[in-house]
Parts: structure tokens; C-alpha cells; sequence
């Protein structure tokens, strides 16, 4: 039987609330030029950190 603490259930809110304004991006591109998504696109993945680096730096860390 595995413990959850407080601490990541916190971290799990968290995720859900990313997962809730990826899906709000995500509803909105159909309205977007090419021109904004790639805009859109470019800012995520500079965005530091971002939401693919912090799952890469998780796995580094077992």
C-alpha cells in the first residue's frame, strides 16, 4: 500500500489545473491564424520551465 501525502496530493492539483488551460488552448485553436499557433507554439516551448522539460527532469531523478 502506497502513502499519499499532502504534499503530492497539492502537486497533483496542480497538474489538473494545467491540464484544465492546456484544454482551454486547446479550444481556442480553431479560431487562431497559422500565423498564432505557431506564435502560441514557439512561447510554450520557450516557456521555462516548460510542461515536457519538468516530466523529463522527473524521470531523470528515480
Amino acid at each position: 500500500m502506497s502513502i499519499v501525502t499532502g504534499e503530492l496530493i497539492r502537486m497533483m492539483n496542480y497538474v489538473d489545473d494545467i491540464a484544465a488551460t492546456l484544454r482551454r488552448i486547446q479550444a481556442g485553436l480553431p479560431t487562431m491564424t497559422d500565423e498564432e499557433r505557431k506564435r502560441l507554439a514557439e512561447y510554450m516551448r520557450k516557456s521555462d520551465p516548460n510542461f515536457m522539460a519538468m516530466v523529463e527532469t522527473m524521470e531523470k531523478l528515480k
